[in-house]
């Protein structure tokens, strides 16, 4: 079954909520058309994790811009091939999964172009500053395929994990002032 392409983000996104509820992690969609963090995540002590969420149906993710933040997860949805009774894949990545992934990326780029230079700017975006956008400014980000990240399949510890870090708290009551 083809998603069709304006709902497609919005397929992933509801996808991703509801694997993490199945996880009895309360998850929320943002909204807007100028967001950088697709879902919110919270914990039983009112905690936030941020998660961004990309989907595709084609051989690969165009355009990825990475993490804009250091307390944020970011997660592939695959829906190639997939009927609409079948769950999509998933690929769950932290901060350091995405520099890691980015670094790779640049550094096979820049084997392949010895003449040019590419670097991961202060959002951990790939930036490409040869390769030269239709406004006329660098190219930001990179295209990811599975192969990439198959590594992170179903890796949904991690988020698990994250909120637990979170939701912890002292349980002993602070010692009086004297």
């Amino acid at each position: 079954m083809t998603i069709d392409k304006s709902i497609l983000g919005i397929a992933g996104e509801f996808a991703v909520a509801a694997e993490l509820c199945r996880r009895n992690i309360y998850t929320q969609l943002t909204l807007g058309n100028q967001k950088r963090i697709d879902l919110l995540t919270m914990s039983h002590v009112g905690k936030f994790l941020k998660i961004e969420v990309k989907a595709k149906q084609t051989p690969e993710w165009p355009g990825v811009r990475g993490l804009c933040s250091g307390d944020a997860f970011l997660v592939f949805v695959d829906f190639v091939g997939k009927k609409d009774t079948e769950r999509p894949g998933f690929f769950v990545l932290s901060p350091y999964d995405w520099r890691a992934l980015g670094s790779r990326i640049i550094a096979e780029y820049l084997n392949k172009h010895t003449d040019r230079t590419a670097h991961l700017d202060q959002e951990n975006c790939p930036v490409f500053p040869e390769e030269i956008t239709s406004s006329g400014k660098p190219y930001r980000g990179c295209s990811v395929r599975v192969r990439d990240i198959e590594q992170h399949r179903e890796a949904w510890e991690k988020i698990v994990k994250a909120c637990a870090k979170v939701t912890e708290v002292k349980t002993e009551e602070p010692a009086p002032e004297e």
